[in-house]
């Protein structure tokens, strides 16, 4: 009797490790089976990201980091197809719609917003009725679509015609001494042709089609002074206004006015006042805005000096006069800055 006990005690004890194994079993296999189907759909996902962006790519949409120049309407192209000179054409301009026209098509084909590379493939396509696996090569030769003018103090006014993104700073390699505080953009052009029919479009008439940014921050590379210019931009750097350093001083000189001025740095630019200066009695002639009348300012160097009088700020167009003990007029060192300046101009004839 004790025995049968023990026996269907050893059974329950057997189903019921089978039962707990065939249980764990069934789940195992359900997390796998579940971690198998969130893979495979993070894996469809990827794919479908990488497969919209590369018809976004096809569609001549550039990505924020492509820096490949695209054809735009001007531009004038050499196409080639390898073994079929009856297919091929040099000198093809870009009309003003985006489109080109190639032998045997008898539709426009798209070229603008797109690399040479892509207007290849998309021609290759075009052409397989006619050619097996046509091989297309697309050549800019001449760059006309993304013009930039560049004007005001700067070594000779110029066009130039961008092949590839350029920076505000890179232009600005052209700019003299003379430049003043500020660089002026005209979005002359409005915005990117690929983008003109976009929401990024930019209206000609609203604000935004006039920037402006302190030149100081440009020359640094400060990134929101320092934007990529677009094609149609007309860059204006206007000339500083200048304060005249004349009389008894080293060097008398037009300063430009790029900065906060005042009558004693201005002086020390001049290369400082010469013997026999009446250092009490400097002379600003200031024109008051609005009217032919003139101010004049009497300073005290060395007052300023000792830190017991002001050092005045100068403004546009300030007269600074440092007299000698002695007779020498303001229009004699006028005359004597000016007057070899003039000498040096090339002479021309108004018909």
């Amino acid at each position: 009797m004790k025995e049968r006990k023990e026996s269907a005690t050893m059974g329950l004890i057997s189903r019921a490790i089978v039962k707990t194994c065939l249980v764990s079993l069934f789940l195992i296999c359900s997390v796998t089976y579940s971690r198998a189907q969130q893979g495979s759909a993070v894996s469809s996902g990827s794919v479908g990201t990488v497969g919209s962006g590369d018809i976004a790519a096809n569609k001549g949409q550039p990505t924020p980091s492509d820096t490949r120049y695209r054809i735009g309407p001007g531009d004038v192209l050499d196409v080639h197809v390898a073994r079929a000179p009856d297919l091929s054409r040099d000198g093809i301009r870009v009309d003003q719609s985006g489109m080109i026209r190639m032998p045997m098509l008898d539709v426009d084909i798209p070229a603008a917003c797109l690399t040479e590379g892509e207007l290849a493939q998309n021609i290759a396509k075009l052409y397989k009725k006619y050619k097996n696996d046509p091989h297309v090569d697309v050549f800019v030769k001449e760059f006309q679509s993304q013009p930039v003018a560049v004007l005001g103090a700067v070594h000779g006014a110029a066009q130039f015609k961008l092949q590839r993104q350029v920076r505000l700073l890179e232009l600005l390699t052209f700019a003299t001494e003379s430049a003043g505080q500020s660089v002026q953009i005209v979005h002359a052009g409005g915005g990117p042709f690929c983008e003109l029919s976009g929401p990024s479009a930019v209206d000609n008439n609203d604000a935004s089609a006039f920037v402006a940014y302190k030149l100081a921050d440009t020359l640094k590379a400060v990134p929101g002074a320092n934007p990529i210019v677009r094609p149609g931009d007309i860059v204006s750097i206007p000339a500083a206004d200048q304060v005249f350093v004349l009389g008894n001083v080293l060097k008398p000189s037009a300063i430009p006015l790029k900065e906060p001025l005042t009558v004693s740095r201005a002086i020390a630019i001049a290369g400082g006042t010469a013997p026999s200066t009446k250092r009490d009695r400097v002379r600003i002639v200031r024109q008051l805005t609005g009217s032919t009348q003139k101010q004049e300012i009497y300073v005290d160097l060395r007052a300023i000096e000792k830190n017991k009088a002001e050092d005045v700020a100068l403004m546009a167009n300030d007269v600074v006069d440092v007299p000698i003990s002695g007779t020498k007029s303001i229009l004699r060192s006028l005359l004597g800055t000016v007057v070899p300046t003039i000498s040096q101009l090339p002479v021309r004839v108004i018909p």
